[in-house]
């Protein structure tokens, strides 16, 4: 990769995401191929927010590729406040050799980025979910095959994983298309950026407040809970207004009769999705989780070689 970093899902190119999963589809099918190829490296993992997919992946990732991972909670660091984000670094730069930070303000994942002279990788911000966008496309692409010209439909919150989605899905040529209650859609400078790349590869871009138009042949139907972590004061008034955007048996009826479910996980069963469509067999959100091993070996493959 030509980036040191995968901060943001535009650190990487339409090239470079090909063979990423390229390389993520042979690690997935030959797991002792590549038990030796980060044989001795460390993976610090920062974490401010509480984490299923992303620790397990990256730590069994790590120690599949040969490595170890070193496990930071917030007690342990603190930043910002314990010790600045700067000091972290300079120290950590010194002892391993690759960062993942799962934190909340997307700054500190830049200013990480900055101040360390190790590979970077955002493992989660308030802005973007990168990895996450790495494993859905892979999915869709392993279910789907070419995803030049296909359509997601993310239904739900504008938040970091719709920011990754329509960034990659644009590099990808796919057309993305999300369908948010008013007020809620993603952040303008996002969408503008994903309509450039789009308009270069092929594909389109459309933000809507209409599910039922929105997810209207679509080849994917994605969503995410509406109140997200952080957020939990909001949860009673956003379960209100998100209601009529439910992914439900009526609402992927409106997609194509072969659409696939995507779902970043953790779910809210009955809120954001009913049962029903979770667990159809149209949904593959636990091919889609065991994805992130996988891309997420593929990454930090590439960023250490």
């Amino acid at each position: 990769m030509k980036a040191h970093d995968f901060i943001s899902a535009q650190d990487i190119t339409t090239d470079e995401l090909k063979s990423l999963f390229d390389l993520a589809k042979d690690m997935k099918a030959n797991r002792n191929k590549y038990l030796r190829s980060c044989e001795g490296m460390s993976l610090a993992m920062i974490f401010e927010k509480p984490s299923l997919r992303t620790r397990v992946t990256f730590d069994v990732g790590i120690q599949q590729l040969g490595g170890n991972g070193i496990f930071l909670g917030p007690n342990d660091i603190n930043l910002g406040k314990r010790e600045s984000v700067f000091d972290v670094a300079k120290n950590l730069e010194r002892m391993v050799d690759i960062i993942m930070i799962r934190t909340f303000a997307h700054a500190i994942c830049t200013d990480m980025a900055d101040y360390a002279k190790i590979p970077i990788i955002n493992g989660l911000t308030d802005h973007e979910h990168p990895c996450q966008a790495l494993a859905d496309f892979f999915t869709m692409w392993e279910v789907k095959g070419e995803l030049q010209g296909k359509k997601l439909t993310y239904v739900g919150d504008g938040n970091n994983v719709a920011h990754s989605l329509l960034l990659t899905g644009a590099r990808l040529g796919v057309n993305v298309t999300v369908a948010t209650p008013k007020g809620y859609e993603p952040d303008n400078d996002v969408v503008e950026k994903a309509k450039k790349d789009a308009g270069q590869f092929g594909a389109t871009i459309e933000i809507t407040n209409d599910a039922a138009a929105g997810v209207a042949g679509a080849d994917a139907v994605y969503t995410d809970v509406w109140a997200s972590m952080g957020q939990e004061s909001e949860a009673a008034e956003r379960k209100r207004i998100f209601s009529p955007y439910q992914v439900n048996s009526g609402l992927m009826a409106k997609a194509k009769s072969d659409a696939i479910f995507l779902h970043c996980l953790p779910a809210h069963r009955g809120e954001e999705v009913t049962d029903e469509v979770i667990d159809s067999e149209q949904s593959v959100v636990f091919q889609e989780a065991e994805n992130r091993l996988h891309v997420q070996k593929a990454l930090m493959h590439e960023l250490l070689q």
